[in-house]
């Protein structure tokens, strides 16, 4: 046989050996412990966005446990101290989001949970940092409204508020 015909084929069968060894690898969403308790798919939440400086996020695991109609919503007031709210697909959110030029985990410091038939609805209050053992940076609410499809949970929409001086956090 011709020797380099030899080489191109192995060298063929390496690169399709490693292709599929890198395909074997890749996670596979939604992971089941993500979305088979209401615990599971807030911890997922919270660890989706956290992360340190130029890491893009896997956005691939966010979007499996988001509903394909999911609505984010961002609400706070502006420099002029009027009210505003924000409304995007999580397709926009990922885009606005990007890759952060800082580190930013964001953890939940507090639940309350209240269910209805298939859907539950999470206050979840939480605190961001800069840096994953840091010095908290802020702290706010946020609105977790959540479905139960039989199978699986999925979150339907969110949106949060950040504490500041007019709008501290409840005592509760």
């Amino acid at each position: 046989m011709n020797t380099k015909l030899l080489k191109s084929i192995t060298v063929l069968l390496f690169i399709c050996f490693i292709a599929n060894a890198q395909e074997a690898n890749k996670t596979s969403y939604p992971l089941k412990a993500d979305v088979e308790t209401i615990d599971g798919i807030i911890k997922a939440y919270y660890e989706v966005i956290s992360g340190p400086a130029g890491e893009p996020r896997d956005w691939d695991r966010d979007v499996s446990l988001h509903h394909s109609d999911a609505l984010i919503m961002m609400t706070g007031k502006n420099k002029s101290n009027s009210p505003y709210i924000i409304t995007q697909s999580l397709a926009e959110y990922h885009k606005s989001f990007g890759v952060p030029k800082s580190g930013f985990w964001e953890y939940e410091i507090k639940r309350k949970t209240q269910n209805f038939g298939n859907i539950t609805h999470i206050w979840s209050t939480y605190e961001t940092k800069r840096e994953k053992d840091g010095a908290v940076t802020a702290r706010g609410i946020n609105s977790i409204q959540l479905y139960n499809d039989g199978e699986r949970w999925w979150i339907l929409s969110w949106m949060f508020d950040s504490e500041r001086k007019d709008n501290p956090l409840p005592k509760k």
